[in-house]
């Protein structure tokens, strides 16, 4: 829960975007995602496979942000799985190590905001949560750096609005006025008041930006400021784990940015696939993204390291995968995602 603690915090005064490189709207910019040892490392040489695979003439670096060990972390999160570096390596993905200084290993989700501050400055970053595929042409998208977005495939998870507390607009608006930025732009104002599609949120399973250090910068600022003094409207909110999708509109917004529906559009539901769970992939998703996960899952060098990993093993490799596929019809899919999982869970089929 938020902190009970009276913030004497006030407003800052609006802040101005930093002039930004030209629009690009190509293949040159770079892809950033975490690493971590465990589940992520897997997954991140699928996320690799997919892109050299789909987009064999992408410009850019596929950057693998690693934190290192420190006392913020009880046990290693660097990656010591030979044959993973290697697989990696093959795929043309970078590891760059950086220092989780202020999450740690109490907020995962810290890692994508953290790592940023070590990114390449002159170059534009498209990010990506690992648990992505890159399904399609990259090329089509069109991404404007000078104008952050963000993933607009989300749910009404953030705030829980009681019967008796602060509504959306009084919530999100403190949060506006802390940063000192602008609110009222910020709504959608084709939805009613008071539903949690008028107000700017995202999922943070992709976002954009021109400059990943002053984006990372902000994200680290507001995201830090909220954990450790939220505002009053806030008092009864859990932040966990969603303090990075709180503090996302703001840094998007304050950057120049909002809804990019032509953006989010083909990232959300085109060219890639942000699947979560393996058993969830199967369950849900296409033909073509089942297929193209089985392409690029085949070839032995891919397939030897991915092994090792008992899920992965058993949903792509031991049948288990399309025994999940069999029990959904995909036109006809249960309206809530707790459903599916109860259902792959009963199976024994639930693995991650």
């Amino acid at each position: 829960m938020a902190r009970k603690t009276q913030s004497t915090t006030k407003a800052k005064p609006p802040r101005k975007a930093a002039a930004q490189p030209q629009v690009l709207r190509s293949h040159d910019y770079n892809i950033v995602a975490v690493l971590q040892a465990g589940r992520l490392q897997y997954e991140a040489i699928l996320l690799a496979a997919s892109l050299r695979y789909t987009n064999p003439d992408f410009k850019g670096r596929l950057l693998l942000a690693e934190p290192q060990m420190n006392d913020c972390w009880t046990t290693n999160p660097q990656v010591r799985n030979a044959d993973v570096l290697a697989c990696l390596s093959q795929l043309g993905a970078e590891i760059i190590p950086f220092e989780n200084k202020i999450f740690g290993e109490k907020y995962p989700y810290g890692n994508k905001i953290e790592a940023l501050s070590q990114m390449p400055e002159d170059v534009p970053f498209v990010f990506l949560d690992t648990d992505t595929l890159i399904t399609g042409d990259l090329a089509q998208v069109p991404f404007d750096f000078n104008r952050p977005s963000a993933s607009m495939k989300r749910k009404a998870t953030w705030p829980e609005i009681s019967l008796y507390g602060p509504g959306y607009t009084e919530i999100w608006k403190s949060l506006y006025d802390r940063f000192g930025l602008e609110f009222e732009t910020t709504l959608d104002l084709s939805q009613p008041d008071e539903y949690w599609q008028r107000y700017l949120y995202f999922n943070a399973g992709f976002f954009y930006h021109a400059n990943p250090r002053e984006f990372g910068d902000r994200f680290l600022e507001y995201a830090r400021e909220i954990r450790d003094a939220p505002p009053d409207a806030l008092i009864c909110q859990t932040m966990t784990p969603w303090l990075d999708q709180v503090a996302l509109p703001l840094v998007i917004h304050g950057l120049g940015g909002g809804r990019q529906p032509e953006v989010s559009d083909l990232i959300d539901h085109e060219v890639t696939c942000h699947y979560r769970t393996l058993p969830l992939l199967y369950a849900r998703e296409s033909d073509t993204v089942v297929e193209l996960l089985e392409q690029i899952s085949a070839p032995n060098r891919i397939k030897k390291v991915l092994k090792q990993y008992d899920p992965m093993k058993r949903i792509i490799y031991q049948g288990k995968g399309h025994k999940a596929r069999e029990m959904f019809d995909r036109q006809n899919l249960p309206r809530r995602e707790q459903a599916i999982r109860n259902q792959l869970k009963r199976a024994k089929l639930w693995m991650r």
